[in-house]
């Protein structure tokens, strides 16, 4: 049964970057989301294991992406993993705070991501 994981960033880089990490879990489908409204309209057309965001993007920025998920009683446990420039204690804590389930600073390793979302994923 694949699993699939929402990779949130207005950097097409490290979308690609993070999907390229997790490629080597053969079981996960990665989408992308170039920013938080885009990721809600994905949020409700299929179900997602989980989503990897970004908190500094246009449109809509990941804090309000957290938000807006644990806000729903049905995506209230989903992991969401953190990758972001901001690495001063507040952010990781108003991140955290929100619901994230990690928080992980760029420039993030391929194994950093792939070790955390197995975690989370309990593979």
């Amino acid at each position: 049964m694949a699993l699939h994981a929402l990779v949130v960033d207005d950097s097409m880089a490290l979308r690609r970057s993070v999907m390229y990490a997790l490629q080597r879990l053969e079981t996960l489908v990665c989408v992308e989301a170039q920013d938080g409204a885009e990721a809600i309209k994905k949020l409700s057309q299929q179900r997602f294991d989980v989503v990897l965001t970004d908190i500094n993007m246009p449109v809509l920025d990941g804090l309000k992406l957290i938000s807006h998920i644990r806000a729903d009683p049905e995506r209230r446990a989903l992991p969401i993993v953190v990758i972001t420039t901001e690495s001063a204690d507040e952010d990781r804590a108003r991140a955290m705070n929100l619901g994230a389930s990690a928080y992980l600073v760029k420039p993030v390793q391929a194994k950093e991501v792939l070790d955390t979302v197995t975690r989370l994923l309990a593979l």
